[in-house]
Parts: structure tokens; sequence; C-alpha cells
């Protein structure tokens, strides 16, 4: 079996999709390994630490007679060109509002897993990269939060006088906004938060933060089974609303990470909220590549909205790849060996096996993802080349 790791065509993804511990497992279960050259250059790995685990180094064209690609990123129509039909792609494939993309990928002839779709059963808790990445997301909010804010987080009481703590507010209570509630924590500024999901709740105060929330009947309803969280009622969005903007006056930082699957993101901060908060506020929305949870947000800039900057950064896990890639690596590789006869180390995709049939897209010239099926057309022979994907991995979930 031959497997292929490119360098990442997007220059703002510094993440790669293998890392030297994967590479010794994926040489033990039966892989012949290509890592294309300085494709982990961005996240401190080196083309003599792949090499020290197992790999070769070669080039782009070695994804010529691969069997298996990992990648980050969805693949760009010039790597699409350069894959064997038949040939295993593993990816964030970030397929809404992308049909034509998927359509070409079945055109291609890969069998292409969107490892976003992993369901959120025990056995893929180590798959979920929704999860290990919005875990640095929440993180690196924090730590950009704390660099972008002019004052210190934590109470100091010195001889000259006592400093007050920050106060920080943290909308979306999932896997970042929890992180981002703990790190916050640990810098020592006052935390609230607040969540649709009343499960949210006992996971906050856990954390030593506080609650903010309007809890009625729609409240106690307001998640799926899988966990997610359910786009709420107009008429609850304006008593939340009215409850989250007199608490936001009162705030030094605001994180927001709220985002619904295939969806664009909620608006949740008005400029109006902005507007009350004190000069010199922060706010750092993680959803600013679906829209943005903030008004007045600029995706990849941090944009002076009145008294207060907003933090627009794209790809948050991306700022810190050292780590964010080896988690992603983990995640792959755990995926990649429900894949693998473990007896005659050769390819079985088992379509009856839940992980793959929920994040299969396209497998034998046809998209087979029912979310897209029907959305999705091949595209025509004479359709321009697609600019490569902008939005990474963060959402599907993403960053909450």
């Amino acid at each position: 079996m031959k497997l292929f790791v490119p360098k990442e065509r997007d220059s703002a993804e510094p993440r790669v999709a293998a890392s030297p511990d994967t590479v010794k497992k994926l040489k033990g279960l039966g892989f012949d390994i290509v890592v294309e050259s300085r494709a982990g250059i961005d996240s401190r790995i080196t083309d003599e630490a792949f090499t020290a685990a197992g790999a070769t180094i070669g080039s782009a064209d070695d994804a010529r007679d691969a069997d298996v690609v990992l990648k980050v990123r969805r693949p760009t129509d010039e790597e699409l060109s350069s894959y064997k039909r038949g040939a295993v792609v593993i990816a964030i494939m970030d397929p809404y509002g992308q049909d034509e993309a998927v359509g070409r990928m079945a055109d291609a002839g890969i069998s292409a897993f969107a490892m976003e779709f992993m369901p959120r059963i025990t056995r893929a808790q180590v798959m979920d990269v929704l999860s290990s990445q919005a875990n640095l997301a929440g993180y690196q909010a924090v730590i950009d939060a704390a660099a972008t804010y002019d004052r210190a987080f934590p109470m100091m009481m010195t001889a000259a006088g006592t400093v007050p703590a920050a106060r920080v507010f943290v909308m979306g209570a999932g896997v970042a906004g929890l992180q981002a509630i703990a790190t916050a924590k640990r810098l020592g500024a006052v935390v609230s938060a607040t969540d649709v999901r009343p499960a949210a709740k006992e996971q906050v105060e856990s954390l030593g933060g506080k609650f903010i929330a309007v809890e009625d009947e729609e409240f106690k309803q307001a998640e799926t089974a899988g966990g997610y969280a359910k786009e709420m009622s107009k008429e609850y969005q304006a008593k939340q609303a009215e409850l989250v903007a007199s608490h936001i006056a009162k705030q030094d930082v605001v994180i927001t990470t709220a985002l619904i699957p295939g969806r664009p993101a909620p608006r949740l901060v008005t400029r109006q909220m902005v507007d009350s908060m004190k000069p010199g506020s922060v706010l750092v929305d993680l959803a600013v590549e679906r829209g943005g949870n903030v008004e007045g947000a600029v995706a990849g800039e941090v944009a002076e909205v009145g008294p207060a900057k907003v933090v627009g950064y794209l790809n948050v896990p991306g700022r810190i790849a050292a780590t964010a890639s080896l988690l992603y690596a983990k995640n792959v590789l755990a995926f990649l060996e429900t894949m693998v006869d473990k007896e005659t180390k050769a390819l079985k995709l088992d379509f009856s096996d839940q992980l793959i049939s929920a994040t299969a897209l396209t497998q034998d010239g046809k998209v087979v993802h029912p979310n897209f099926q029907k959305k999705a057309e091949p595209a025509p022979a004479s359709a321009p080349e697609a600019a490569p994907d902008q939005n990474g991995a963060e959402p599907a979930k993403g960053n909450d």
C-alpha cells in the first residue's frame, strides 16, 4: 500500500496530516510512505524527522501512484488531476456550499472521506478532528485576546494599588468554548459564559464560570441527539440578546464560538452591543470564516469597531500548527486504521461500518453522502479550476 502526504497548497495552511509518530505506526500497518518535501516545515517537522521515522521524501508527482492520500484541506483541482482513480483521500473536506467541488472529486474517481463528519460515538472519539482542533482554537482565542488587550488579565495587589481582574465572556460552551473558559480562568480572569444547550450550564460552572442564559422551556430542548446546538427561534434569540447585551456592556473580553454545521454563523453580537463596551475592550470571533458572530468582524484582521478591537484571525488552530498537526495526524491515523485489514495488510473499505459510511463523500465516481447526492453535479469538462479552499477546518462544527 502506497501512502502520500502532500504539503498543503493553501499558503495560509501550515498544518500537515502526518507526524513522525504516525509515520512509524503507518509503517507498521503495511504502508510505504512518501512525504512531500517540506510538508511539515511550518509545523516544526523537518524532512529529516520524517525520514528517521521511516518515510521517503518526495515531490507532488508521487501522488500519482498513491493508494491513500492524507491531507488537511480538500484537494484542489490540480491535485485531483494527479490522483489515480480509486485512491482514498482523507481530509477536512469543508463541503457545505461547495457542491461543484464535491462533484469534481466524484469525477476524479477518488474515495473522499470528510474527517469533520466523524460520528459522535465512543469509539470515534480518538478520530474527532472537530474536537481536537476546536480545543486548540479555544485556547488560542484567549491567548490572542490577552495579546490584544492592553491590560493584565489577573487581579494583582501591589504596593502601587490593585489591578482588577479582566472580565471574560465566552459565547458558546462547546469544545472551543470550554477550553477558552478554562484558559481564561488559568490566566486569572473573571469568567462567564453562555450557550443554548442546557447541559452546558453544569460544564461551565464546573470550570468556575458563571452561566448566563434565558432558561425557559425552549432552552431546555435546545440540543440535538448528537450533542449539537439547535438553531433557536427568533423569539428566544431576542430574549437572549437582551440579556446578553446588558452583560456584554460590563465585559472586557468577549470570545464567540457559535457555529451550526452547514450554515452561516449566527450573529450574536451586534454593533450596538460592541459600542456599549468600554474603550480598549476586545472581542475574538472564532466563527469569522463562516460570516462571523460579531458585527464588524473582518476575516483575517484585527478590526477597530467603535471602542473595541475585534479579532478575526483565520484558521486559528493553524496559529499553533506544531501542536495542531500532531493531534490532527493522530485523528487521521486512528481513522485510517479502520480501513486496513490487519492480516493481509491491504485496504478494505467496509461501508457497513458507521465510521466509513458517515464520512464518505464520494466513491466509484459518485457522490455518496446523502447530504450532497442531490445537490452535487459532475463538473463540466470546460469548468474553470476552483480556487483553493479558504475556510479550512474550523467549522463544520469547527471552532465549537
